[in-house]
């Protein structure tokens, strides 16, 4: 059986194993996250030789904050040492196709043995431990299957039958707190200042350019939220359940802002956070996954 624990489970990055893959499978478009086009496949020009980034330390001000959100739970490293043995697409090219194909279904894999384990770490989940423990082995074994099986898995699929669990879990974690349901709920640049968020299910929200600042959100559902630009300058975010790196990394906030245990307070984040301006509303991003 697999250990519960993020860095058991090869969850977290560790570029230094990895063929720079989200450099090169992954595409983006010219914006305020990236400073280019660059098509999926097609090796970004700040990509070394040697898969490391030239700009690493630079990327904000070179207009690529983009690249300093992006978490991929361990994949990159997974595929590149595991599902291909340490050969790269470069010394072997008739690989590359399939192994960028492959990236972002073991992407999708990690992210949910990120959830599941995140459930086993909630004593108030105990009722469903035991599915969810079902469910990370079963991922985590399929994680090892081969490139061909992997290319041809349906991560939606297993994601509806993962997200069962997680439902469950949320409702365990957050009973009794009477939460607001803002589930979905399009809260672009809202007025948020010390909200009392405590144990809402904020599941899937838009809540880009919100300001959030001394916002209670202990114990609130925030799966697929999207944070981009949130103002969550000292906000307490302790006990959120399915708060991923990546959604911090896209927010704003202090070193006064209170994460989860599993989390870490990005680099970027600075000692004080300027008054929030009312963002320009932009458009909502398609969803890749199922609906939460």
């Amino acid at each position: 059986m697999p250990g519960t624990h993020p860095r058991e489970l090869g969850l977290l990055s560790d570029c230094e194993s990895c063929f720079g893959l989200c450099c090169v499978a992954l595409p983006f478009s010219a914006s305020a996250d990236f400073a280019v086009d660059k098509d999926a496949g097609r090796p970004c020009t700040n990509l070394r030789d040697d898969f490391r980034c030239s700009i690493h330390s630079r990327l904000r001000e070179r207009g690529f904050s983009g690249c300093t959100v992006f978490e991929c739970f361990g994949a990159g490293q997974k595929v590149s040492q595991v599902t291909y043995a340490g050969r790269s697409w470069r010394e072997a090219p008739e690989t590359a196709r399939q192994m960028y194909a492959v990236f972002p279904v073991m992407r999708g894999l990690h992210e949910l043995l990120w959830y599941l384990a995140e459930i086993l770490a909630l004593p108030a989940a105990a009722p469903v431990h035991d599915s969810a423990r079902a469910l990370l082995e079963e991922t985590e074994k399929l994680t090892r299957e081969s490139a061909d099986v992997l290319e041809g898995f349906d991560v939606a699929a297993h994601r509806e039958r993962v997200n069962e669990v997680l439902l469950r879990a949320s409702e365990l974690v957050r009973h009794g707190l009477d939460g607001r349901q803002h589930r979905g709920a399009d809260l672009i640049g809202a007025r948020l200042r010390g909200a009392r968020l405590r144990g809402a299910n904020l599941r899937g929200a838009y809540l880009i350019g919100a300001d959030l600042r001394g916002a209670d959100l202990r114990q609130a559902d925030l799966i697929g939220a999207d944070l981009r630009g949130a103002d969550l300058t000292d906000a307490d975010l302790t006990g959120a359940i399915f708060l991923t790196q990546a959604q911090v990394n896209a927010a704003k906030g202090t070193p006064a802002t209170r994460l989860p245990a599993t989390l870490t307070r990005p680099p970027h984040w600075t000692a004080s956070a300027p008054e929030p301006r009312a963002p320009r509303r932009p458009t909502k991003p398609r969803r890749s996954r199922p609906r939460r």
